[in-house]
């Protein structure tokens, strides 16, 4: 029975864009699908009371710098050295996520990701800018036009929500959470980058 993993995702989120393509060629490598789950990671922030690291642990003594250590690691092992923080960090991702979220209605989650993660996490896209996010767009294929006039409707956005309040209600509280799975089968979620290997044993297993 073919495995799947299911990402929890908002493209505001650094974890997001480094998880993103070691998470797809292991996948690959067990011939694993992956489905995306836009949310809202604000959101899904004031439904947990969770909040991002920098700000939730900036009074513990050397915990960011290690983090930050942590994740310079990461970036060495697997190559991501094109990686930049954003420089309109952090972000209002809401337009995005319901772009995303319209696009996971055509069954266009993946390839939606895969167009704007590099723009915007290598290249600094515009977050601000319709133009130039629509333009990426374009230029990947998608009908722009159309999912920015989708994001606008009370469907996705309820849509939107819904999925946020539902990857809380499975215990997610943070990106990147990963639900890993046979098809149809019972799922166990890992919380952060640092579980790929253990994503691995598991999908080892068959």
């Amino acid at each position: 029975m073919t495995a799947r993993a299911q990402l929890v995702f908002d493209f505001v989120s650094p974890n997001a864009y480094l998880v993103w393509w070691p998470l797809r060629e292991l996948l690959d490598r067990h011939e694993a699908e992956l489905d995306v789950i836009p949310v809202f990671l604000a959101g899904m922030h004031k439904l947990t009371g969770n909040a991002p690291p920098m700000l939730r642990d900036a009074e513990v003594k050397g915990k960011n710098e290690y983090a930050m250590l942590e994740m310079q690691r990461f970036i060495a092992r697997h190559g991501l050295d094109k990686y930049r923080l954003h420089p309109q960090f952090p972000f209002n991702s809401i337009l995005l996520q319901r772009m995303l979220f319209a696009a996971d209605q055509d069954g266009r989650a993946v390839a939606f990701v895969e167009a704007l993660l590099r723009p915007i996490w290598e290249e600094g896209l515009d977050i601000a800018s319709p133009e130039a996010i629509g333009a990426v767009l374009a230029g990947a294929g998608f009908d722009a036009g159309d999912l920015f006039a989708r994001a606008q409707t009370d469907a996705v956005k309820q849509g939107l929500a819904a999925n946020t309040d539902a990857a809380v209600a499975r215990g997610a509280f943070g990106i990147p959470t990963i639900f890993v799975g046979p098809r149809g089968g019972a799922t166990e979620m890992f919380f952060g980058k640092e579980r790929l290997g253990q994503i691995e044993e598991l999908l080892a297993k068959g």
